[in-house]
């Protein structure tokens, strides 16, 4: 039996959900950049240590990817999303290091019903990641595509 999933219903202004933990790994840093970003800051420990990062670092784009991955754990897999128009806001405040460990909050601003597209919704959310220090290491801003529940009351 599974439950039902997450519709624009659900996303009032306000809601929270919690992102994480994720520890980062430095054989997942060293993959991720060996891949999509090789910048020596991002595949080599003395390299990174000798940049301005301070140790072996996460491209902001891994960042990026640890902060959808914990966003579809949280609800996006539970919700009947039909995907994102875009990225307004993606901001890496401070390195993310090997050994840290990341967690933070989705916080959805707004909801509401879509003109051009009846029976779905649309959800801006602001994204924060912390490491364990309190850190605040990413801020994002996007808004997502999500189906209300069928014979919804919302309109346009």
């Amino acid at each position: 039996m599974s439950a039902e999933k997450l519709s624009l219903e659900d996303f009032e202004p306000g809601r929270r959900f919690p992102l994480g933990p994720k520890l980062v790994l430095a054989e997942e840093i060293i993959e991720f950049a060996s891949e999509f970003d090789p910048q020596p800051m991002h595949i080599d420990e003395a390299a990174g240590r000798a940049s301005i990062l301070g140790g072996l670092a996460a491209s902001g784009w891994h960042t990026s990817a640890m902060l959808m991955r914990m966003m579809a754990d949280s609800y996006i897999v539970n919700a009947l999303c039909e995907g994102a128009p875009g990225i307004d806001v993606m901001e890496w405040r401070k390195p993310v290091l090997a050994g840290d460990r990341l967690q933070g909050q989705s916080l959805v601003l707004e909801a509401r019903p879509m003109r051009s597209r009846p029976g779905m919704g649309i959800v801006k959310f602001r994204h924060e990641l912390e490491n364990q220090r309190g850190e605040l290491v990413c801020v994002s801003e996007n808004s997502v595509m999500i189906r209300m529940r069928p014979g919804s009351e919302l309109s346009a």
